[in-house]
């Protein structure tokens, strides 16, 4: 199947508005018609459930927490990029546009970036009217920080609770909308399948949590927002509801999953203290500003952090990356620490770290000018570790903490099945191998406030849509395919828990589909994980019933999906016989141990079909044109 990205012709500065100026519109009146199912409300589902509800569509939002100020989204912490230039440090759109591409290793497509850097800046005005507190300047503006992989100050911020600060925006705009009876709010639902009719998403089959009753809804279009799949790694920043199972179930109705192995290492993580942890917890990358890596100079050296030497210590990003330093993008960060800690230098109990010191920073701005920055933080790292990080430096490792994979989507963000529109992390679309850091919040807001508004009604007005309900045989049989897996995974009774399986897969797809990756363990893991896949459907033990609140229950769903999922990320990651970005293959570098791009073969999005629970996947590939920036070797030096 040729993939159609349906990009707007014209010059990359005009594809946007000529988009804009050439689609199909749906008149006020006739938007009241409409019933739109948006599943997820992060940033990207709860802007676009607030926008099109106050366009006057009829939303049913579903809500797998009991409210959207829970969503993962909080825990975005450093900030949101946005070309708006307050310092005056010469950014623009088309460098807010470049930094993303290179960032990105030259493996995402121009238009839809270049339209993220356009609508950056509306974002930032959007939220300020919202009354978004983001920090200002002594002088009203808004303030500036700096982020890996750009050499300008671009990044808003509201102390390090940006992302919670951005979804209580965006969900008071939701409640205004939820009073106007605008937006029906279904808490507390999982979505568990979709509905296709005629070839085109039409409804949902989802589980309400608290009571277990399975639920049918009905709708014009279907926007998936239900982020990404780090959790597949079992230990990752993500929260622990955090999973691929509503992009699963559609990539098994038909939409394509585009590029699964380009998962990203955050390299600003509390390290790992122990087998009993559950999650992992990020620190900004705001800290890197101004906190300083470093590792001691000799192998083994366990003195305390205070006692070596300013001589004794390696500022290693400082030295290998001089124009950039400590704000390299988080792939590169994170391939440094660990190639230091291999080298037998890292720090702490399991010498799986590496020191950020802010002892300089204190040093030159004081202490106070610090805590305003980043006190809330510092607090947070106290409480996890025990330790002061003004008194003694922090200790970070890097860890899983975004996809940049996900269902593939046109421009018009819509999947390969008609009317599913996917936004956000659960789609693929702008990062390519390497996300640049603060850029997930712009996206999941670009998607939700400023670019679907227009593609679904240019996809409602184009698009005959026959009258449906939930009696259609088509939500029957999903929803008995439902209960048919739910009945099979409290049938098994077996011995081990559904989260010592997940931390199995874990392990194998860290190890194996991790920081590196080369081609013998690649092909060794696709084994191993079906070998696990094969064990779980006959020995896992899922405790309760399904007619209530059963936690064991909703883990045993997603940890099998999951186990399906690990083993496309490893066929994906071995046929990309080249290094991007945070796709590192060992055997593809550069003499300096940089990833080396193979642009003559390899400059596509990989997006996968699904072909049945026993058959491989089979793999389309969309063709990336560069006609705007020259494809080069990433250097950060």
């Amino acid at each position: 199947m040729k993939l159609d990205p349906k990009i707007p012709p014209g010059r990359l500065q005009d594809k946007w508005d000529y988009y804009k100026d050439h689609c199909q519109l749906v008149s006020p009146a006739n938007k009241r018609k409409y019933n739109i199912l948006i599943v997820g409300t992060g940033l990207a589902g709860a802007s676009a459930a607030a926008t099109l509800a106050e366009l006057g569509y009829n939303v049913k939002s579903f809500c797998i927490q009991d409210s959207p100020r829970r969503a993962h989204s909080i825990a975005a912490q450093g900030g949101i990029n946005a070309a708006k230039n307050y310092p005056n440090d010469g950014d623009t759109v088309w460098r807010l546009f470049y930094d993303t591409i290179k960032g990105g290793d030259y493996r995402s497509r121009e238009a839809n970036v270049y339209r993220l850097a356009q609508i950056s800046n509306s974002i930032i005005d959007q939220c300020v009217a919202q009354g978004v507190p983001f920090a200002r300047e002594y002088g009203g503006l808004l303030a500036n920080r700096s982020f890996g992989g750009a050499q300008v100050s671009r990044t808003f911020y509201a102390r390090g609770q940006t992302g919670q600060q951005l979804l209580l925006g965006a969900y008071s705009a939701m409640s205004r909308q939820i009073e106007a009876g605008k937006i029906q709010m279904f808490p507390r639902r999982e979505m568990l399948d979709l509905v296709v009719i005629d070839g085109k998403a039409r409804g949902i089959v989802v589980r309400n949590l608290i009571t277990g009753d399975i639920e049918r809804y009905a709708g014009d279009a279907v926007l998936l927002c239900t982020g990404g799949y780090s959790n597949v790694f079992y230990l990752s920043t993500n929260a622990k509801n955090s999973n691929v199972t509503a992009a699963w179930r559609c990539y098994k109705r038909g939409a394509f999953f585009a590029n699964p192995c380009f998962t990203q290492i955050h390299p600003t993580c509390i390290p790992v203290s122990g087998d009993y942890q559950s999650k992992l917890t990020l620190m900004s990358e705001g800290l890197r500003n101004d906190g300083r890596v470093w590792v001691p100079k000799q192998s083994g050296d366990k003195r305390h952090p205070n006692q070596i030497p300013e001589a004794e210590r390696d500022y290693y990003l400082e030295t290998r990356y001089p124009s950039f330093g400590n704000l390299v993008p988080r792939d590169v960060a994170s391939r440094n620490a660990k190639q230091v800690t291999d080298e037998g230098r890292g720090v702490g109990e399991t010498g799986l770290a590496v020191y950020l010191d802010f002892r300089d920073a204190i040093a030159k701005l004081g202490k106070k000018a610090i805590a305003e920055r980043y006190d809330n933080l510092f607090q947070m790292y106290e409480r996890i570790t025990a330790e002061n990080p003004y008194e003694v430096p922090m200790r970070i490792y890097p860890a899983v903490h975004y996809t940049m994979g996900g269902l593939w989507v046109d421009y018009n963000l819509m999947s390969t099945i008609p009317g599913l529109h996917v936004l956000g992390e659960a789609n693929f679309s702008d990062h390519g191998a390497n996300r640049l850091g603060a850029s997930a919040l712009m996206q999941g807001l670009a998607d939700g406030y400023f670019i679907i508004p227009y593609t679904l009604g240019n996809y409602l007005a184009t698009t005959e849509l026959i009258p449906i309900d939930i009696n259609n045989p088509s939500f029957a049989e999903a929803e008995a395919t439902v209960k048919t897996k739910t009945e099979k995974l409290l049938s098994i009774e077996g011995e081990k828990t559904v989260m010592e399986f997940h931390r199995q897969l874990g392990k194998l797809v860290w190890d194996y589909v991790g920081m590196s990756r080369h081609r013998e363990g690649l092909e060794y893991v696709i084994g191993a994980i079906a070998s696990l896949r094969e064990e779980y459907w006959q020995n896992v033990k899922v405790a309760g019933s399904s007619d209530n609140l059963n936690k064991n229950l909703e883990f045993a769903g997603r940890v099998a999906d999951f186990l399906e999922l690990g083993e496309l990320m490893a066929r994906d990651a071995l046929q990309r016989e080249e290094s991007c970005g945070g796709h590192f293959r060992e055997e593809y570098q550069t003499p300096e141990g940089e990833a080396q791009r193979d642009d003559e073969h390899f400059a596509y999005v990989a997006a996968w079909q699904y072909r049945g629970d026993e058959q491989i996947p089979l793999m389309h590939e969309e063709e990336l044109k560069f006609e705007n920036v020259k494809l080069t070797q990433r250097s950060y030096k």
